[in-house]
């Protein structure tokens, strides 16, 4: 039987841009994805929905899967043939044992490679304003672990409080205490600025600043939790006035974008440079449709059409397939008009080199049949390619004004259900949604039937999208324009309204 191979990749602290981009592109291909509780969500919405699955998450006090039993699924899933990905927070050989399970796979003859990954140790305190060294403060870095292999022995502290330059100290909320005793009474001052930083480079990343006497009691007035990183030394001072990500719109927004797979990329983008956790949570897939009959038919006879309506950008993509699909290109459209119920898609028609005849002033269905009625004419005949689950909305008024239309259906949206990344962990955690469609309304809440939507923001694009939305339950900010430019306009305003409360 042919072996497979693992790789042992880090995911970097939490922030899902901070992924490698080798990382990204080999975690793509994976048969089998092992990984961590310390994996970020948005890293884990990079799964792909074809791969296996296998969460061996620990938390203190908590070891469902033991270090052992990881190896063997490793070994079991490579030795079928598998692209296993072993995907750890931060990098694997900065306290995440990589060593050991890669000295397991050699054992039993598995191929392995690794990618490393951004450790939390540096990254952390980078989104804290924190740079661990400085020419004026340190020129070292130290990085220890709080809680050492059983039987180990205790931290040095005597060494420790000797060392001139930045001490991090991996795994310590449930030690802050014993870490900071050991400290100053090995002789480290008491006023030395300290830092602990919980749930580092994500949405909900908390700084709590304080002289070393003072951070055990400050940080249980906070009930700080883990995962936390705690950072000892004169660059702690430095955090209030290089404390950088607070000056972004989207600071503290965590928001999960409810696009097809295909159409996640650019609003993904734009929501992260503007300071969002994004969690790519893509609730529908775009399915075309078998070339059938009534396509053919319908293709056939373009000639015979002099509008041609189109509903979402996913209809433009899916026309243009088909038509490419029958040898067809855009010299067969010169004599038709064209509507675009958005701007999205009227985008999508420009990419095509065709622009719009006529766009709506509101993204609704029924809007845009009752305002193109106007412009038609008994002679007119319309073509609407676009879902087979398209709203009834346009059709019922076209037929109520006797248009002549017809109803092309060139995909199917199939609701997708199975996820890596757990909601219920997110409920009640400045989470957003963002709906650009009625159908993701319905494929978000499909793929979790015990969540509150009421725990969940909606910025929806368009009318109809919203209205699916409250019909659910959520609460509903509705962007201006049908565009992703006002979706994300709608954002930052959500941003400074919490800002302010």
């Amino acid at each position: 039987m042919k072996k497979g191979k693992v790789v042992l990749i880090g995911a970097g602290p939490g922030d899902p841009g901070l992924l490698t981009l080798k990382g990204r592109d080999l975690l793509a291909q994976a048969d089998t994805v092992v990984y961590d509780r310390l994996v970020g969500p948005g890293v884990l919405s990079l799964i792909p929905s074809s791969a296996k699955r296998i969460d061996v998450g620990k938390y203190a006090g908590h070891h469902p899967v033991s270090q052992q039993q990881i190896h063997t699924i490793l070994i079991e899933e490579a030795l079928q043939g598998k692209l296993v990905i072993r995907l750890k927070g931060g990098d694997p050989f900065v306290f995440g044992r990589g060593g050991e399970e890669l000295e397991a796979l050699s054992s039993s003859g598995v191929p392995w490679e690794v990618v490393p990954g951004i450790t939390s140790a540096v990254a952390v305190p980078a989104y804290a304003g924190i740079p661990v060294t400085h020419r004026d403060f340190s020129s070292s870095l130290h990085l220890i672990t709080a809680h050492a292999k059983d039987g180990s022995p205790p931290l040095d502290y005597t060494a420790l409080a000797a060392l001139s330059g930045t001490l991090v100290f991996f795994m310590g909320v449930s030690a802050l205490s014993s870490v900071c005793q050991g400290l100053i009474g090995a002789g480290m001052s008491p006023q030395t600025p300290a830092a602990v930083v919980e749930h580092g480079t994500t949405a909900v990343q908390r700084n709590l600043l304080a002289s070393l006497e003072d951070l055990p009691q400050r940080a249980k007035g906070q009930n700080i939790q883990s995962p936390s990183l705690i950072i000892v030394g004169q660059v702690c001072s430095l955090s209030s006035q290089l404390s950088w990500r607070e000056w972004l719109p989207l600071h503290r927004m965590r928001i999960l974008v409810c696009r097809p797979q295909e159409r996640m990329a650019e609003l993904s983008a734009r929501l992260s440079r503007l300071g969002a956790e994004v969690i790519e949570y893509p609730s529908i897939q775009i399915k075309p449709r078998p070339f059938s009959l009534e396509i053919r038919e319908a293709l056939s006879q373009l000639a015979n059409y002099s509008w041609l309506v189109f509903t979402s950008a996913a209809g433009v993509s899916s026309f243009f397939q088909a038509l490419f699909s029958s040898h067809m290109d855009i010299r067969h459209l010169s004599h038709a008009r064209f509507a675009a119920i958005g701007s999205a898609t009227a985008q999508a028609l420009m990419d095509k080199g065709i622009l719009a005849d006529y766009v709506p002033e509101r993204f609704y269905g029924a809007d845009l049949a009752e305002r193109l009625c106007s412009r038609l004419t008994k002679r007119d005949n319309v073509l609407i390619p676009r879902a087979s689950q398209g709203s009834k909305a346009l059709t019922e008024i076209f037929a109520q004004h006797g248009v002549s239309f017809t109803d092309l259906a060139l995909y199917d949206t199939k609701l997708v259900t199975d996820h890596a990344v757990s909601l219920q962990q997110l409920e009640g955690n400045l989470c957003y949604a963002a709906f650009t469609s009625a159908s993701t309304v319905r494929g978000f809440v499909a793929s979790c039937p015990e969540i509150s939507p009421q725990n969940f923001h909606a910025v929806c694009l368009g009318e109809q999208t919203a209205m699916e939305a409250k019909r659910y339950g959520f609460s509903c900010t509705v962007s201006q324009e049908a565009s992703l430019d006002s979706m994300v306009e709608c954002f930052c305003t959500l941003a400074a309204q919490e800002k302010r409360n």
